[in-house]
């Protein structure tokens, strides 16, 4: 048994399951609960890409320009930049299941009054928008909660990549559907029909999510505050360099991806000639590479790295992007688009099982909500700028543009190397709870907390370079200020100290939101310390005192 950095005696933390080489992408499946929320998913899915459809042809046929339907994207993805952070922070504190019902409930009235005003005629170019817009509030309060569930779902950690990437295939496989069906249902009933189609899919979801009965999680603590649970979230993405790292991806690859979904239906209309239902067919083509490419991505990890499929993914987009750009002829056009759909779904299923398995469970959802804004508000943020430089370049040179700045971010990327290895990231309550003769009220604060090392001489270098670690830990989990001094009297006498916004974030530090990983930190560090001189921790509570 090991000591505490707080004393006394620690349990031992599990390490994580080691992924197996051998599992199924499609294993995940053969769990019922998340096979019933798949399919739901994919009946929702494919009402979303219909609506998409009938959004943006309902646009192109009242005379709308590239920028306008350009703007059918930014309506759906900009609520993410507005609610994306307070939508985790909610997917963490509520029942998730509940907050899903909310989120589902609020995009059925939304679709449901875009189909009765679009069938009486009361619906003009802005109206879609608006509406499109409040859908888009709706995705912004599921998605967190709905990313941060699937762990939930499948338990296993191992089976957890299978299921981000059968989330991409998902999307993918509706993508593959639901363009082609949205253009057949437009051509034969009208685009009210489209809507009206998409409102049932909500129903759908919401039947799915009355069978999933959600396990009951006892605390031994109140639910966090919204404004202490988003800066609690904000700390952790900031100070935890792998998850930084695969934003920082994701923000290379999103903004310029976001060009090919914001300028097809024009290069499909003006360019090629297409009715609505030749482009269904060639949001078909992209859905049809990304199922492809649930196949192909497991041997290409197994050959390359993370850090060159992602590299390879990008290329691949931009490859995509230059076709779109010169070559008139249809079929050619489908086939590039095909790869586009494989590069979409491997880059973006590499990322996001990088953020499920890398945040622990009691900040899961945050961290998802910064991934999922930044995702979002590339494509809103993206959308709106290459239709803006379509309106003045053309269709062709704002995809050309696109494609270079593609290909640059990819080669950057490979600068930000998203490593293969897992951490454990299991909790681990390894600080017992602190002996205190004072009785500090949640609200008490802020806290400072100390420790005193004794480190002896040929340990001191790597004494400090274990600490760093250490401190990020502390900062991840709840602490607003770290650092370590040294006593300059005394040179074997460390004395390291964080301070904490208050009691009750420091009980939360006890009490869930340390890992395996944050264990692992502290002992390499403790290994280095003099074993006669066991640590000193002290906690200091702020005096207030009056003015008069």
């Amino acid at each position: 048994m090991t000591p505490s950095v707080h004393g006394g005696t620690a349990a031992p933390a599990q390490p994580p399951a080691a992924p197996s080489s051998t599992a199924s992408y499609w294993a995940p499946l053969r769990v019922p609960v998340f096979r019933t929320l798949w399919l739901a998913q994919f009946a929702s899915n494919i009402g979303s890409w219909m609506q998409t459809v009938g959004a943006q042809w309902l646009i192109t046929e009242q005379g709308g320009s590239a920028g306008l339907i350009a703007l059918v994207q930014t309506a759906a993805s900009l609520p993410v930049l507005l609610l994306g952070i307070p939508a985790g922070a909610l997917a963490d504190i509520v029942d998730r299941r509940k907050l899903l019902f909310t989120a589902q409930l609020l995009m059925l009235m939304a679709a449901a009054l875009l189909a009765i005003l679009t069938a009486l005629g009361q619906m003009d170019s802005y109206g879609v928008l608006i509406l499109t817009f409040v859908l888009g509030c709706g995705t912004a309060l599921m998605n967190p909660a709905w990313q941060a569930i699937q762990p939930e779902l499948v338990a296993r950690r191992d089976l957890i990549p299978a299921a981000a990437a059968l989330g991409g295939v998902n999307m993918n496989m509706a993508r593959a559907v639901g363009p082609a069906l949205g253009g057949l249902v437009v051509a034969l009933a009208g685009t009210a029909a489209v809507f009206a189609l998409n409102a049932a899919s909500f129903l759908v979801t919401l039947a799915a999510l009355a069978t999933w009965h959600r396990p009951a999680t006892d605390s031994p603590m109140a639910a966090e505050r919204m404004m202490p649970a988003i800066r609690a979230g904000y700390r952790y993405v900031r100070h935890a360099p792998r998850i930084r790292k695969v934003l920082g991806r994701l923000l290379l690859y999103v903004p310029c991806a976001a060009a090919l979904w914001a300028l097809l239906p024009v290069v499909a209309s003006q360019q090629l000639g297409m009715g609505v239902g030749g482009y269904g067919l060639l949001l078909g083509a992209v859905g049809a590479g990304a199922v492809l490419g649930a196949v192909v991505l497991p041997r290409a990890r197994r050959k390359w790295s993370s850090n060159v499929t992602l590299a390879g993914g990008g290329v691949l987009l931009a490859l995509t992007l230059l076709v779109l750009a010169v070559v008139r002829i249809p079929w050619i056009v489908g086939v590039a688009l095909a790869f586009s759909g494989l590069a979409w779904v491997g880059v973006l299923s590499i990322l996001n099982a990088q953020m499920q398995v890398t945040a622990p469970e009691w900040v899961r959802a945050r961290a998802l909500a910064v991934y999922l804004t930044i995702f979002q508000g590339g494509l809103a943020i993206g959308a709106a700028v290459w239709g803006s430089i379509a309106d003045s370049l053309g269709v062709r040179g704002a995809l050309l543009v696109a494609a270079a700045v593609m290909v640059i971010g990819s080669l950057v990327g490979l600068f930000i190397a998203v490593p293969d290895t897992e951490l454990d990231r299991s909790p681990s309550m390894h600080w017992p709870t602190p002996a205190m003769v004072l009785d500090p009220s949640a609200a008490t604060g802020p806290v400072l907390v100390t420790v005193e090392y004794r480190v002896p001489a040929d340990h001191a270098d790597a004494f400090t370079d274990a600490m760093g670690a250490v401190g990020r830990s502390r900062l991840r989990t709840g602490a607003l200020h770290w650092d370590l001094f040294r006593d300059g009297s005394q040179p074997d006498r460390y004395l390291e100290l964080f301070t904490v916004a208050s009691w009750e974030e420091h009980e939360r530090q006890h009490g869930g939101r340390l890992t395996g990983y944050d264990r692992s930190a502290e002992e390499k560090s403790r290994s280095l310390v003099d074993p006669e001189h066991p640590l000193t921790v002290s906690h200091y509570l702020p005096i207030h005192r009056d003015s008069g």
